[in-house]
This record gives C-alpha cells, structure tokens and sequence, in this order.
C-alpha cells in the first residue's frame, strides 16, 4: 500500500466515528444511531412537494368540485321538475274552470227556455203522441219544428210510431 492509500484509509477510519457522533443529541441515550430521525422526507406520499401528494390534493380538489356541480344540478333538476308539476296542476284547474263555466251557462240557457214557455206546456225532452190545437210549421237552421202557441215539437219516430218531442 501506498503511502497516499494509507492517508486515505487513516482518514476514513477517522471520519466515520466523527461522523457518527455528530448525528447523536446530547439528551439521547449512548447508543450509536446510524441516521437521524428524518422529519420529511421529499418524495414521500404525504409531503407537499411529492408527487404522490400533488396527485391526492388535485384529486380531493377535482373531486369536491364534481360533487358541488352534481348537487347543484340535481337541485336545478329537482326545482325544473316542481315547476313543471305546478304548471300541470294549474292547466287541470283552469281546464276545470272552464268546464264549469259552460255548465253553468248551459244551465242558464235551459232556465231561459223555461222562462219563455207559456205557462202549464210540457217539459223540454217530453214525448207526446199528438200535437196540441193550433201548431204552426216553422223552419229553423234546415229543421223542421211545430210551434204550438211558444212551444215547439220536432217529429221523430219511436219504433213505427210517429211522436212529437218538446224542444
């Protein structure tokens, strides 16, 4: 061996103990630790600047947004279809007011009928077999009716019997 190449090895032999003991804290016991404790290490999963841990952040972050945007649109969904349900519910209330209002304006128009009969004539929709004295052969919108003193009778046929229905 050289003399360069025991220098060498002296120093190693040197350094390696020096080394060691600067890795020792004055309150930890006299066993010799051959690295210390490391509090982060770069690279690991769970420190900032890994990529492990860039990947976990971004996709917390992408997921948290995904569910805000879906609940949003599950409530804009949900507020649509209440709308939709109200407006159904309104057309069936309009389209029962309107069946209503031509009820009543039938029956009003039936009432009016009433009022202009003379007094003791049949009831409208009444069969009679034989018209009363007096009638009177009037046309009205292509058909022909009997008016018997404000009454009129429209001739029909039930079964081979000739009758008079009231109007």
């Amino acid at each position: 061996m050289t003399r360069t190449g025991k220098s060498q090895a002296f120093a190693v032999a040197i350094a390696l103990p020096l080394l060691y003991l600067a890795g020792v804290s004055p309150d930890a016991p006299a066993v010799i630790i051959l690295l210390p404790e490391a509090h982060a290490v770069v690279g690991a999963p769970l420190t900032p600047v890994s990529a492990a841990g860039v990947a976990r952040r971004t996709t917390r972050r992408v997921v948290v947004a995904e569910s805000t945007a879906t609940q949003a649109s599950a409530a804009n969904a949900t507020a649509a279809q209440q709308q939709s349900a109200t407006a159904q519910q309104q057309s069936a209330t309009a389209q029962q007011q309107s069946a209503t209002a031509q009820q009543q304006a039938a029956t009003a128009q039936q009432q009016q009928a009433a009022a202009a009969r003379p007094p003791g004539a049949p009831a409208a929709g009444a069969v009679v077999s034989a018209l009363p004295a007096g009638c009177k052969p009037e046309t009205k919108s292509g058909v022909e009716y009997q008016n018997c003193g404000g009454v009129y009778y429209r001739a029909a046929f039930q079964g081979n019997n000739l009758v008079y229905v009231v109007q």
